[in-house]
C-alpha cells in the first residue's frame, strides 16, 4: 500500500447544498465545513466525500461523451424502490441509461443536485444490510 484514501473530492457550484444531499443520502454527518470546503464522512476521523466550489462549474451530461461523467459514486441500498423516492425528494434526478438495461441489471442512475451521476445499487448477498431490520432509511 502506498497511501490511504483521504477524501473523494467533487467540484460543484455550492458545496453546502451538495454536502447536505450526500449527508442525507449516506447517513453521514458533515464533519468539516469552511466556505470553500465541506466534508461528509462517517465521523471526523474517517475518509469521506469532500466538496469544493468551482467558478463556471459545468455539470457532466451522462452519457454524452462531449461532457463525460468525470466520476460517479455507487451507493448500496437494501431496496431500490424505497430508496428512489427518498433521493428524488432530496434533489436527485433520474437519468436515462445509455442501455435500457441500465449500467448493470437492477442498478439505477441519477444525477445529484450539481449534476454528478451516481448509481443506486442493490445490496449484494455478501453485504450486511444497509438499514438493520425495523429501521427507516
Amino acid at each position: 500500500m502506498i497511501g490511504r484514501l483521504h477524501h473523494l473530492v467533487l467540484d460543484c457550484p455550492d458545496p453546502d447544498v451538495l454536502a447536505r444531499f450526500y449527508s442525507e443520502l449516506l447517513g453521514w454527518p458533515i464533519t468539516w465545513q469552511q466556505p470553500d470546503w465541506v466534508v461528509v464522512a462517517a465521523d471526523d476521523r474517517s475518509s469521506g466525500l469532500a466538496f469544493q466550489p468551482v467558478t463556471d462549474y459545468r455539470a457532466p451530461d451522462w452519457p454524452d461523451p462531449a461532457r463525460p461523467q468525470q466520476l460517479h459514486v455507487d451507493v448500496m441500498v437494501d431496496d431500490l424502490d424505497i430508496a428512489e423516492p427518498l433521493v428524488l425528494a432530496r434533489g436527485a434526478r433520474r437519468l436515462a441509461a445509455a442501455d435500457p438495461a441500465g449500467p448493470e441489471p437492477g442498478w439505477r442512475v441519477y444525477a445529484d443536485p450539481a449534476g454528478h451521476p451516481f448509481c443506486l445499487v442493490p445490496r449484494p448477498s455478501w453485504a450486511p444490510p444497509v438499514n438493520p431490520a425495523g429501521s427507516e432509511p
